[in-house]
């Protein structure tokens, strides 16, 4: 089955850019009302689906019991994005088949993907292949993942690690500066790399805050946006997010037609 791979491809279609929305199990965990009302904004934002995943979560079920809980007040997809195999949950919709392909260690490549494979093929969920690319600060993704972190003043090098991507199949390119980065990706490094893309959907991540921070990436050619670390400390600010992906994509769609 490919339904949520399927939705999200028709989502971008209409929106030109769309947003998903990230919840850390481990901040909410232990605060179901702060859960609770978080979801409430997602589900009022226009957000198109929802990720679960930290890249420190250990605990199953830790995972599970949010992801319950997600699933019992809206009725967006719910996509694992995972840390390692312990991440894994068969209450989820879907889950980021991902593979951090600058990482300095192989396990992060192809070894946690062989020993999840059999887990996601017994549990039924979908599985959505990505390549993951840690750029910039990195955060505690890219020391976690032992990334070898693409410099965001090298866009050569990340254009080539997206061409080979594109090349391998992957249907979702996330390239992502980290949880609370300082420097953001900016729209003229998207549009430098979107420009070499023909198939594969180009996903951003990180220290996105505000409408024209949402608004450049996505005018610049993003598919997807995630924001997940102004959840945790603003989360009325999504509102405003996810309008600036909306806009940003529109009009972005309506300048692709114009030049045709």
């Amino acid at each position: 089955m490919t339904r949520v791979r399927e939705y999200l491809f028709s989502r971008i279609e209409e929106f030109g850019s769309i947003h998903i929305s990230l919840i850390d199990p481990e901040e909410f965990y232990n605060d179901k009302e702060k859960l609770d009302n978080v979801i409430s904004i997602i589900n009022r934002s226009g957000s198109s689906a929802i990720m679960v995943g930290g890249s420190t979560v250990f605990d199953r079920s830790v995972i599970d019991d949010v992801i319950l809980r997600i699933k019992r007040l809206s009725s967006l997809p719910v996509i694992i994005f995972p840390n390692d195999v312990t991440s894994i949950s068969h209450h989820a919709d879907a889950i980021w088949f991902m593979s951090l392909l600058n990482s300095l260690n192989p396990y992060y490549i192809t070894g946690a993907q062989m020993r999840a494979a059999p887990v996601i093929y017994k549990s039924g969920i979908e599985p959505l292949s990505m390549a993951y690319l840690v750029v910039g600060e990195g955060k505690t993704v890219g020391y976690m993942g032992y990334a070898h972190s693409i410099p965001l003043d090298e866009p050569k090098i990340l254009i080539s690690y997206c061409l080979a991507a594109e090349f391998f199949g992957f249907d979702f390119i996330y390239i992502e500066a980290g949880s609370g980065a300082e420097k953001r990706i900016y729209g003229e490094l998207v549009s430098k790399v979107k420009r070499f893309l023909s198939r594969a959907k180009l996903v951003v991540g990180g220290g996105i805050r505000s409408y024209d921070d949402a608004y450049d990436v996505a005018f610049s050619g993003a598919d997807i946006i995630v924001t997940g670390n102004i959840l945790e400390s603003r989360p009325e600010v999504l509102i405003d997010i996810v309008r600036g992906v909306h806009d940003g994509g529109k009009n972005r769609l309506r300048s692709v037609k114009g030049k045709s």
